[in-house]
């Protein structure tokens, strides 16, 4: 996405937003500084979408500290101030600086975000040499906020401390993942060289396969290394938000595993290969295909579907929202580039943080938690819809990313050229047959033949007896004059709608993180709103003709992106990444059912802490006699994650009631408390127990 697109893209909501003005809460400000960092940096989804939700925290629990109802999320001391205001913006200032100083410190672009931070908080009239924890004052309150919140974070499991900062490394090494002889991961595939027609390497196709790019760069064109790394390959063991586990080697939610080639759904497979296919030929204007893009015609879909048709009417308006025709070749690429974690992108869980402030800034959106009770301040909104979406991306990441590292799913350009470089599986007796290789399929996926590659032929110049593929044939030369269009190909030569030097992102397809994040995001957006539905009924994004992508020119007109609801908008995020050709169909589908989950209970979670509920709220406990010295005691803690611990009890203190009132008896029982205060109560007293 070009850079102009994407500072313009706070805009996208109803296209007329009340842009952010002089009196944005504070709140507001750090979230900014932090999205202007991402744009910057070397894109790392799920550290990202960690540095969000942690840069949240901070400013909900020193927002949360003034508050008689709130209960902060990890700090939970109370404070009082005589100017309230003022001291919250001091405290969500000092929390905040922190926070992402000791996370900048990671970002490639150190050198130059951390001056930024530094300006960011004298620009607000603070000493950014004030590390005072007095917490009679408010820097001591926001001092002692990122103190607690930052001791909390360094052992999550995101191995933030085995990375080497800035400047003892330039750039710096950030979120390593475990060394081979403790775990991490190994491919079981070889490298793809991506620059090399075919592929006969593969050992097992189903596995993920890393690409060796030429001149290789991330997103932001930083060299990225020849072979490709797992990027996150550790946030299998990353601690969430609201999502639980009781088994720490399995996925936070696990919704089974995806077909594979000659395995179990081996005709899925094969048609989700051939619909990427057929979305690389639709990579094109040319062919002059309309589609209606307008809410009223597409969106509403079935979660994990694409069977919507639509909604019957604008519920704001009450009318039919209007047609939007375009050509079907510009809206794919446009969707494609749009949500592509392209140059100067925020990444999806950023993107989500635009929205968020889109929606906070429209004229016809009134601030009220949940959609229901009183109008509430910027401020209020702003630290509480921050905490909600950032929980909900930063469980998405945990979820997705160890679905990615537990089934260790493959790409679509492994897939198409492994089957490529095997021939046809359709016809036993024709030419190029092999059980792995593509499907025919008339005017997509084609047998040459002597007529057909003679001059005039569809398939003119190309070996007779290949298998070839009508695809998008890769960057044009000149890709700000021309545009590729879809030609007859060798699918060995396929590459995904990307920059040759990018080509598909550095860890395992399954499953989509951009479905994930999107969806995740937008059910807390719909439950944080009290509506599924942008403020009017509709989000616009117009992308300008010939100004807009930059693979190569386009789009021929102008494209106007609607969305009816935020759910809309994310399904879109997931249908960008087919036309990509960065993942196929149940990559997607699957990750809008996680991303459901984890928005949803992420929601659930943080509204017992915006009324302070969760104070009260049952804890489970599990006992189990292990052997007859050990015993496991297993409990879910109010911040909703499963702690196990072992230890022998001393039996000459026998002990069977806690002060709380229940039960403890070294035998497997399960028994509850009456609040996190129980909770602690209950380890003052097995205190006595010998570790």
């Amino acid at each position: 996405m070009k850079q102009a697109g994407l500072v313009t893209f706070l805009m996208f909501v109803l296209g007329v937003l009340t842009r952010a003005s002089a009196t944005n809460s504070i709140a507001r400000i750090w979230d900014e500084r932090a999205i202007a960092a991402i744009r910057s940096d070397t894109p790392h989804p799920p550290a990202q979408a960690r540095n969000l939700f942690s840069l949240s925290v901070c400013m909900y629990d020193a927002w949360a500290a003034y508050d008689p109802l709130a209960v902060g999320y990890i700090y939970q001391g109370k404070h009082t101030a005589t100017n309230l205001v003022a001291a919250r913006d001091e405290a969500i200032s000092y929390a905040a600086y922190r926070m992402l100083t000791e996370r900048h410190v990671y970002s490639r672009t150190a050198s130059n975000t951390l001056v930024l931070d530094k300006l960011q908080m004298a620009s607000l009239g603070y000493d950014t040499n004030n590390f005072s924890l007095d917490t009679a004052t408010p820097a001591g309150v926001g001092n002692s906020v990122y103190a607690a919140v930052s001791a909390w974070f360094i052992n999550d499991g995101a191995r933030q401390t085995n990375g080497t900062p800035f400047p003892l490394a330039n750039p710096p090494v950030a979120y390593p993942d475990y060394p081979t002889n403790q775990g991490g991961y190994v491919s079981v595939n070889p490298a793809l060289i991506t620059g090399i027609p075919g592929d006969t390497n593969v050992v097992d196709v189903n596995r993920w396969q890393p690409l060796a790019i030429t001149n290789s760069v991330d997103q932001n064109g930083f060299p990225a290394g020849l072979i490709q790394k797992f990027l996150g390959a550790q946030w299998l063991g990353v601690r969430p938000f609201a999502l639980t586990r009781t088994n720490p080697t399995v996925p936070w939610i696990n919704p089974g595993n995806y077909p594979h080639l000659r395995g179990i759904g081996d005709a899925q497979f094969r048609s989700e290969v051939v619909d990427i296919i057929r979305r690389s030929s639709e990579l094109t204007s040319d062919d002059g295909v309309l589609l209606d893009i307008s809410p009223g015609a597409f969106g509403n879909n079935t979660l994990g579907t694409n069977d919507g048709t639509g909604h019957p009417t604008n519920p704001f308006t009450g009318q039919p929202y209007a047609s939007n025709l375009v050509k079907r070749g510009d809206f794919a690429r446009v969707l494609a580039e749009f949500w592509a974690d392209g140059p100067s992108s925020e990444t999806p869980p950023g993107h989500w943080n635009v929205i968020a402030n889109g929606v906070a800034d429209n004229t016809n959106f009134v601030k009220r938690i949940g959609g229901t009770g009183p109008v509430v301040d910027d401020m209020e909104w702003d630290v509480k819809a921050y905490l909600v979406v950032n929980a909900a991306v930063h469980d998405a990441a945990c979820a997705a990313w160890s679905l990615k590292r537990y089934y260790d799913g493959g790409r679509p350009i492994e897939y198409i050229r492994f089957m490529a470089d095997r021939g046809q599986s359709s016809l036993p007796s024709g030419p190029s047959y092999n059980a792995f290789g593509l499907p025919l399929v008339t005017n997509l996926i084609e047998l040459v033949t002597s007529n057909t590659a003679a001059p005039g032929g569809r398939h003119e110049g190309l070996p007779v007896d290949a298998v070839v593929i009508l695809a998008w044939p890769g960057q044009p030369q000149d890709p700000t004059n021309q545009h590729s269009g879809a030609k007859w190909m060798l699918p060995s030569n396929w590459l995904p709608y990307q920059k040759a030097n990018f080509v598909t992102p550095a860890f395992p397809g399954y499953i989509s993180g951009h479905s994930t994040f999107s969806r995740s995001a937008a059910e807390a957006l719909a439950d944080l709103t009290g509506s599924p539905y942008f403020p009017g009924g509709m989000g616009i994004f117009t992308c300008h003709s010939n100004a807009f992508l930059s693979f190569e020119k386009g789009p021929s007109q102008d494209v106007e992106l609607q969305w009816g609801t935020y759910f809309d908008a994310a399904d879109q995020a997931g249908l960008s990444r087919l036309w990509g050709g960065i993942h196929v169909s149940v990559d997607d589908l699957t990750g809008r059912i996680v991303g459901s989950q984890c928005g949803q209970s992420a929601w659930a979670l943080a509204q017992k802490y915006f009324d302070g509920s969760i104070t009260t709220t049952p804890i489970l406990l599990t006992t189990r006699l292990l052997d007859p010295g050990q015993c496991e005691l297993q409990f879910n803690t109010v911040r909703g994650f499963y702690y196990n611990l072992q230890f022998t009890p001393d039996l000459s203190q026998p002990f069977t009631n806690d002060p709380t009132g229940f039960a403890l008896a070294f035998e497997p029982s399960m028994v509850r408390t009456d609040s996190f205060a129980g909770l602690k109560r209950f380890f003052r007293a097995v205190s006595t127990f010998r570790p």
